[in-house]
């Protein structure tokens, strides 16, 4: 004959006992039964949290109706009015050139591009792990190159010109590190390899 009964343990549990002739003892503890239903609530709110906080696509607004911005958007560099992507982002505003080419600087120059540039870029208009610098001085002012040498990373993360060079090359160019005095003679190297005399 079947039947059920109910013991309560010392630990204020509650124990279901099946007896059935031949049939195993099947004790189930509701402490037990609890804590697992509990478990599979809180994952499944957590899950819809999750869901609902990426999901949130309508403009946040205020009580009275006015549009406010998302804690987590940024303004983008462009509505930046201090920036300018014909200088870059850098100490460099404006940088004089002479008409003619400084010989020692562009020597000096040519040592350090041996030293620190030559394993990535190439003197023609080959890319190599980063672009070639033939035609540089060209597209770009003198105080963009002079703010990207010496300013590589912040460069790296808001220029167009940098953003689009990054993603033909797919190696983001690491800081060389230069003084400014270096990246002027750079600057020059780079003059005379575009044909300054």
């Amino acid at each position: 004959m079947d039947y059920f009964r109910i013991e309560t343990g010392d630990s204020g549990e509650y124990d279901y006992t099946h007896k059935a002739p031949g049939a195993r003892r099947v004790i189930l503890c509701l402490k037990h039964i609890q804590l697992n239903i509990m478990k599979k609530y809180f994952v499944s709110i957590l899950v819809v949290a999750l869901f609902a906080s990426c999901g949130d696509s309508a403009p946040a607004t205020s009580d009275a109706g006015f549009e406010r911005a998302k804690p987590e958007e940024k303004t983008s560099s462009s509505s930046n009015p201090s920036y300018d992507p014909e200088r870059g982002k850098g100490k460099f505003t404006q940088v004089e050139l002479p008409a003619t080419l400084d010989a020692a600087m562009a020597d000096k120059g040519f040592k350090a591009y041996q030293m620190k540039c030559e394993s990535c870029h190439k003197l023609t208009d080959e890319k190599l792990v980063g672009p070639g610098w033939k035609g540089v001085t060209g597209r770009n002012k003198p105080e963009w190159i002079m703010n990207f040498i010496t300013n590589t990373n912040e460069m790296l993360d808001v220029d167009p010109k940098a953003q689009a060079q990054l993603e033909i090359c797919l190696v983001r160019m690491p800081n060389q590190s230069l003084t400014d005095d270096d990246a002027r003679a750079l600057l020059e190297f780079m003059r005379k390899n575009d044909g300054v005399k």
